[in-house]
């Protein structure tokens, strides 16, 4: 098998989050400031290279797009492009923060603050699922850190609702 195979290539995604476990409340659900504030360090590898690293990355933003992509995917019941964009960061011509793009049965993971140039591609069930599992693990450890209702807070951040492709 061809090292480059896209079978063999694997992602492990790691995040701590940075802000106090008081950064947040139930009662700032609708807050978008302070919402964009609540950080976490998070990094992807690829094949054990770091591919991305961000030291301040708005985590609950983030669980927001992801929580919106997998609604998008058990709607549809196929698999989405997913793509990051944060309120803080308006630059867009280079294209979203994270991506995932499927093309046949596999997909490609990109980001325009990549650490590399690495162009992976992957099993697409395999990034898919290791994004859901991202999107369950977050849900889990946000409420159990912030100790907030996350349900609360996510129609309230702003996010780009994904249109998904029922193709």
């Amino acid at each position: 098998m061809n090292a480059m195979d896209s079978q063999s290539t694997q992602i492990k995604i790691e995040y701590q989050f940075t802000s106090d476990r008081n950064a947040i409340s139930d009662k700032q659900r609708k807050d978008v400031s302070a919402i964009l504030d609540v950080s976490a360090r998070f990094k992807i590898f690829i094949n054990d290279d770091l591919y991305f690293d961000q030291a301040e990355f708005p985590i609950l933003e983030f669980y927001t797009y992801l929580y919106n992509w997998k609604k998008a995917i058990d709607q549809s019941k196929r698999a989405q492009e997913f793509h990051y964009y944060t309120l803080e960061f308006d630059e867009y011509e280079d294209g979203a923060i994270l991506s995932i793009i499927p093309f046949g049965d596999n997909a490609r993971l990109k980001s325009i603050w990549a650490e590399q140039a690495l162009y992976p591609v992957f099993d697409l069930n395999y990034l898919i699922q290791a994004f859901i599992t991202l999107e369950k693990d977050l849900k889990r450890e946000i409420k159990a850190y912030f100790h907030i209702k996350l349900e609360t807070f996510i129609k309230h951040i702003p996010a780009v609702v994904f249109e998904w492709d029922s193709n």
